[in-house]
Order: C-alpha cells, then structure tokens, then sequence
C-alpha cells in the first residue's frame, strides 16, 4: 500500500514538475517573441508605408534583391533557410540555425520595403522557430523538449505579429503532421503564445480585428449551400496557388542558377508588372486591400494578379510569408465570387479569406478559430462549415512541401505523404 501511494505522489509530482518547467521556458520564449515579434511588426508596417508613399522606391527592387542574396550568401549556410526546415526540425534531429532570425527579419524588411509581394507569417515561423532552437540549446534541452521549444517559438512570434494568440498555438500544433496534433504542446504553445499576444499589444501592435456581424445571412438551407459552393471554389483557387509556388519556386533556380541574376530579373518582372496595373495594389503585404475586400469592394482580377506577383516574388529569392498574400487572395476572390452565388460581397470576402487560408495550411481547426478571433463567433457556422470543404476539397496540397498528411481526407486511412 505504501508503494502504490509512493508511485502515485510521483507521477504527481512529475506533472506538476513538468508543467511548471514548461510555463517557465514558454513565458520566456513568449516573452522573447513578444518583443521581437512586435520590433518585427512596427519594421514591416514601416517599411510598407515607405513603399506606398513614394512610387519610385519600387524601382529599387533589383538593388534590394542582390543585397538579400548577397545576405544569404555571406551566411554560408547549406541548407535552405526556409519554413520547410522548421517542420523538418519538429519531427526530426535536426535543429533550426540562429543565423535564421537575423537573415529572415531584414530580408523581408527589404522585400516588403522594396515593394515584393509577401506576407510576414513565414517570417514570424521561422523566427520563432530559431528562436526556440535557441532557448532549447542555452537551456540544454533533450530531442525531444527541443521540438516543444521551437513549436513555442513559432506560437509566441506568430500570435505577436497577428494578435490571434489561440489560433497560433492551434496552427503550431496541426502545421507540422496533418491528422495528428501534438497535444503534448498544448500548454507550451499556449503560454507563449498568451504572453507574446499581451506584450505586444501593450507594445501598441494592433490585432487583426473585423467587424462582419452586419452582413452575416440568416441560417438556413439555402445560405448553406451557397457558402459550401464557395469553400469548394476556393479549394480549387488554393491548388492554383500552391501549385504556382511550388512549380515557380522549383523551375526558376533551374532555370536561372545565378542567385543574383535570378533576384534582378525576377525584380525587374516585379517592377514591370507594377507599372502595367498602375497601382502598388499588389506590392508588399496588401493589408488595404484586405480591408476594402471585406468591405464589400475589390477588383475582379485581384486575386489572380496578387497570386501572379506573389509567385515571381518568393521563387527569385526575396523573402516573407504566403499567409498574408493568401488572407488577399481569399477575400479578393470571395469578395468577387459570392456575390455570383448570392451572397453579401463583404461576407463572402470573410469566408473567402479562411476557407483558402484552411486549404493552403490544411489545418481546420486553426482556420476555424482564426474566424473567431478575426470576425467573432456570431457567424462560426458558416465558417466551420466552410473550411471544413475547403479542407476536404483541396486535396494533398499545401504550401509546405515538409508537411506531412499522415491521415486520408477522404477515408480513415494512414498515407503519410508529403503535401504537394
């Protein structure tokens, strides 16, 4: 009797050890994301504005090109510096480089600065992923606690730069493995993902935030379906994109060897494109034209043109995120195609945005509590609903050729391939 209650004040004890030891390492990778995520935030919205302001800034591009591969050149580092190497690192030995943080913060400074069309949530991965590497190392974490470290790093930075603290411990633990979720980091990517949100909010970084209660359609059979044919358009729309990424960013390296002469002509492409459409619309991160989208207003080529400029952008080297460019396309292309279906052109914008975030990351779950802490929950039906077709529908795409689908969309069946 004694050794059973002596067993059992152990395992007690081993919780609660490991709980405090993981509310420790995660307030201080939270903390650590929070004040680079929100120095990170004000650089990107800076160099944004610089661009937007002034026209010529965009003639630039080929200077800031060469100075992002010279960058990556002068790091001598073999592997591809990229999100795909921080998935790898989660479900393997390997381990994410520190020289990644400082690379990918001024690189995509200079791209968004430049007039590049990228997001920042790639940026804010790979940050947070070296940065946890970094904790895990300084702190002489085992394999495994280390993977736990840079999955908290990931949550801290992306919940600081999108003020969606649940929906970034959320796509953290589903990104890696989809059909598994890595429960076991649950509280880790939680605390630092809590602590980055608050102290970059205290920081003045403002949260992603939009009012659509107005718009929202009664629920009934009709306003259903509409919304389920529009989830499925907007699978179909997330292939064409992860397609155009993956097809751009395999065939122009081989194409053009030159690192440097690859980023001067995909900037000059950049450039010239820029001057046929006549506007900076599809430049930097677009977050205007998400808001005018949302307001019931975009062009019906957008979604195309920001998918085409994105494409150039990211596969000759510049660098940032496909998440907020995928946040454009998905309410652009809403916006557009509801309104055909019978919907409200600022609702369907909402819907567009997280059903082709949820078909490019194959993660639901984040996707639907994305909508909550975006758009609120009075209209979580239709969101739930909608990207559970997208993604369903969208296939064994996706943006990260390193995440794995583990489990079948279609049946319960163990595939465990790479997304295309």
């Amino acid at each position: 009797m004694r050794n059973i209650i002596l067993r059992k004040i152990f395992s007690a004890w081993n919780y609660i050890k490991t709980f405090v030891k993981w509310v420790i390492i995660a307030s201080m990778t939270g903390v650590l994301g929070g004040l680079i995520g929100t120095a990170f935030s004000y650089c990107i919205t800076y160099a944004n504005q610089i661009n937007n302001d002034n026209w010529w800034v965009v003639l630039t591009m080929p200077l800031g090109g060469l100075v992002i591969a010279a960058l990556y050149k002068l790091s001598k580092v073999k592997d591809c510096l990229d999100t795909n190497l921080v998935l790898d690192s989660i479900r393997t030995k390997g381990y994410v480089p520190w020289v990644m943080s400082p690379l990918i913060f001024v690189s995509t400074v200079i791209t968004h600065l430049v007039g590049g069309s990228a997001g920042r949530e790639g940026a804010a991965l790979q940050l947070g992923g070296s940065l946890g590497s970094v904790v895990g190392r300084v702190l002489r974490l085992d394999e495994k606690d280390m993977h736990l470290a840079i999955m908290c790093g990931m949550s801290g930075v992306f919940s600081a730069l999108f003020g969606t603290p649940i929906t970034a411990a959320f796509f953290a633990l589903e990104v890696i493995s989809v059909g598994v979720t890595y429960y076991s980091a649950l509280v880790p990517c939680f605390v630092s993902a809590i602590v980055s949100y608050f102290l970059s909010i205290n920081l003045g970084v403002e949260p992603m935030r939009f009012n659509v209660d107005e718009f929202l359609p009664e629920i009934n059979i009709v306003t259903l379906l509409q919304v389920i044919g529009l989830a499925a358009a907007c699978a179909v729309i997330s292939i064409v994109f992860c397609v155009s990424m993956h097809k751009c960013s395999k065939y122009a390296p081989k194409l053009i060897k030159n690192d440097y002469l690859r980023a001067v002509l995909g900037a000059l492409i950049i450039v010239g494109l820029t001057f046929l459409v006549g506007s900076h619309d599809y430049n930097g991160a677009g977050s205007q034209i998400i808001s005018d989208a949302l307001g019931g207003i975009a062009k019906p080529e957008a979604f195309i043109m920001k998918i085409i400029f994105t494409a150039v952008t990211i596969s000759c080297g510049f660098k940032g995120g496909e998440i907020v460019p995928t946040l454009f396309i998905g309410s652009t292309f809403g916006c557009v195609f509801g309104p055909i279906l019978g919907l409200d052109p600022s609702f369907s914008a909402a819907i567009g945005l997280v059903c082709l975030f949820c078909g490019v990351v194959n993660c639901p779950l984040a996707s639907i509590l994305l909508s909550i802490e975006i758009f609120g929950a009075n209209g979580l039906i239709f969101f739930a609903i909608g990207a559970a077709v997208a993604y369903m529908m969208s296939g064994y795409y996706g943006l990260y050729s390193s995440q794995k689908i583990l489990y079948s969309k279609l049946k319960a069946e163990y595939i465990n391939i790479n997304a295309k």
